[in-house]
């Protein structure tokens, strides 16, 4: 398959798809109805489809920068038991098109999750010899702090009411790779290498980071869940229901986007479809993604 590749100065940036233009977002951004959608005509035809639905995808980027080899984000990952249907003990073929862009597992050497909900934190681990183990295994993990002590205590304290498999997601997912002592804990804004860097990007969750990569004077920035769809461009107040501070994402979303806009560094959405990548510009009083 072919893959999004971008260059950014000495950085380079590889997009693998788990999921690809999965259609609909099963209601996550409840204020993006087709109505709604109809005027924002740049999102059409990557973005929503001719009956107004939106498109998204789930993937991760593999970045190579001062001789590392790091990923960012893991996905859904296989054998796992989770809540929806659509992502239950799946058997996809994402170590192998890790593999045909040219990675085995022995190369990462730094794993980034910018968060810890289901669908990013999945490849950390994968069931071997009846257990789950770091897929990973020359990597450092590098999870926010304040991340993981959210989530562990949310997982203690409620239930996973949300569909979001908290519990399951840190006993599967996050506490085999503390097990094998792979786990640095960090807090944002925290210099990975040369070049990278996580920034704080509170909201969706409440130690949400984001990417940004930097060299020889251009500049990239991941999302994450900072925004779930180029729509939140157009419409940086549409909140998505699996936000934990609905008010701070706004804001934080805001903020970067002013940020992104006046930069003109290359925005890569974790959730956009297929072109991934674009550049934020203003558009009356509001902004816009132009296509890379």
């Amino acid at each position: 398959m072919a893959f999004e590749i971008w260059q950014v100065g000495g950085i380079r940036i590889t997009r693998i798809p788990e999921l690809d233009r999965i259609p609909g977002m099963k209601g996550l951004l409840p204020d993006a109805t087709p109505a709604a959608l109809a005027p924002i005509d740049w999102l059409r035809p990557h973005f929503v489809t001719d009956d107004g639905k939106l498109n998204a995808s789930i993937h991760a980027f593999v970045v190579e920068a001062e001789g590392r080899c790091i990923l960012v984000d893991t996905c859904v990952g296989n054998d796992k038991p989770r809540s929806y249907a659509g992502w239950d003990r799946m058997q996809g073929p994402f170590l192998e098109r890790l593999a045909a862009a040219g990675y085995v597992p022995e190369q990462i050497d730094t794993v980034l999750c910018t968060h810890m909900h289901v669908d990013h934190v999945g490849w950390n681990t994968r069931w071997q010899d009846d257990r789950w183990v770091p897929t990973f295994p020359q990597a450092r993990y590098l999870f926010g702090r304040t991340e993981y002590e959210h989530w562990l205590a949310a997982s203690r304290e409620a239930s996973d009411s949300d569909g979001l498999d908290h519990g399951q997601v840190l006993a599967d997912s996050v506490q085999p790779v503390l097990d094998a002592g792979l786990a640095t804990f960090v807090e944002a804004p925290f210099e990975v290498c040369a070049g990278v860097s996580l920034l704080p990007t509170p909201g969706h969750t409440p130690g949400h980071v984001s990417v940004e990569l930097r060299s020889a004077g251009v500049a990239a920035f991941i999302t994450g869940d900072l925004m779930h769809h180029p729509c939140q461009i157009a419409r940086p107040h549409w909140a998505a229901t699996a936000d934990v501070d609905a008010a701070v994402a706004v804001a934080t979303r805001m903020h970067i986007l002013e940020r992104v806009a006046a930069s003109g560094e290359l925005l890569l959405g974790t959730h956009f479809a297929s072109p991934t990548a674009g550049r934020v510009v203003r558009d009356g009083d509001t902004f816009r993604l132009v296509l890379d």
